[in-house]
């Protein structure tokens, strides 16, 4: 938890980058951490989530963004699978109501 007048460290893009792919490489948490300087080794942990589920973008530091400026393309496909769902329930509650 984070106290009082505690500094926190921030990380560039670039360098999340690098710590990414070299943990793709298979690099260890620790080597990766010592070689770029990264002090707390956690944090490759939570880059490699967010490069899963949004690739380069989820590595951008988003503080302060306005909603409009996000992923359109992100935001486009989310929309589509939405329409989907919908679409298929709808199937669905048809079926259910000719039986």
């Amino acid at each position: 938890m984070a106290k009082k007048g505690q500094k926190f460290k921030t990380y560039s893009f670039e360098l999340k980058k690098q710590a990414v792919e070299m943990r793709l490489q298979g690099k260890t948490k620790k080597q990766v951490a010592e070689l770029l300087g990264i002090e707390d080794v956690g944090r490759l942990k939570v880059w490699m989530k967010k490069y899963r589920e949004e690739g380069e973008y989820g590595l951008l530091e988003h503080r302060g963004r306005r909603k409009e400026y996000v992923d359109q393309e992100r935001y486009v496909r989310r929309l589509e699978m939405e329409n989907d769902v919908l679409k298929k329930w709808l199937e669905i509650l048809k079926r259910e109501v000719y039986r």
